[in-house]
């Protein structure tokens, strides 16, 4: 796919890793709809920065992906917005850092939403967006997952799941939204610079760095250009690439 003049859509485009995945598609020509939750300014900011840099147009959209109607309110503020989406990426995600031995906190409340934000949020906006992509005859959606996905690590059993069953959602809807619309997932390793890092302990983020190859975090850019190549793509669909400076081989 040509991203020049295509739309994209990020959810949790004012994020960390988000905002470069926002960057680098406008960069390529895209227009991007930035999605957010609660922090209304700082979308505001990137969208105006994104248009101001790139000379593309750039809008922010509230949203609640565990609301459907909410989602499905967004898809058709940012279609009649930008008269067409070509693009998904979905980036939201929750977390909370509970050791994976403490199962009393691990809670049915935060079980719940961290699974309606990181698993059942992107199914929703996946649905939503399937129609229009199918009938436009093109599309991709790329699902921003974890290597916690891969292997029983990272900060919580709820994330690792929520995760692991988003890697799979991604091969389910490759199948099912093939061929007008591709599906694939990029599964990073410890980011710097992101809230997802900000919410874990001292010793989970020294362990995870070092017990890497590379002896480093994970790259911001190098998944945002991973996202890029997945939407240029017209042969690769349901596959996860794993980013994480040698820690996970997938």
């Amino acid at each position: 796919m040509d991203l020049k003049g295509a739309v994209a859509l990020v959810t949790g485009g004012n994020g960390g890793l988000g905002q470069r995945i926002c960057h680098a598609l406008a960069q390529e020509g895209a227009h991007v709809a930035v999605m957010y939750a609660r922090s209304r300014d700082q979308a505001e900011s990137v969208a105006s920065e994104l248009t101001s840099r790139y000379q593309i147009n750039a809008q922010a959209f509230a949203c609640d992906i565990t609301d459907g109607a909410a989602v499905d309110r967004l898809v058709g503020e940012v279609t009649q917005a930008f008269g067409r989406l070509d693009v998904l990426i979905n980036d939201a995600a929750y977390n909370v850092s509970i050791p994976f031995g403490d199962l009393d906190n691990l809670t049915l409340e935060v079980w719940d939403k961290i699974m309606a934000i990181n698993l059942t949020g992107p199914m929703r906006l996946t649905k939503a967006v399937a129609p229009v992509m199918k009938a436009q005859g093109r599309g991709r959606i790329i699902n921003i997952a974890s290597v916690a996905g891969l292997s029983p690590t990272g900060s919580s059993i709820a994330y690792a799941v929520s995760k692991a069953g988003l890697i799979h959602l991604t091969r389910c809807m490759a199948v099912a939204l093939a061929p007008e619309t591709l599906v694939n997932c990029v599964a990073p390793g410890l980011l710097d610079g992101t809230r997802a890092t900000a919410n874990l302990r001292p010793e989970q983020i020294e362990r995870s760095a070092s017990g890497s190859l590379l002896k480093r975090p994970a790259d911001k850019d190098d998944c945002a250009d991973m996202v890029i190549a997945m939407c240029r793509t017209e042969t690769m669909t349901g596959q996860t690439v794993v980013i994480d400076s040698g820690r996970i081989f997938h």
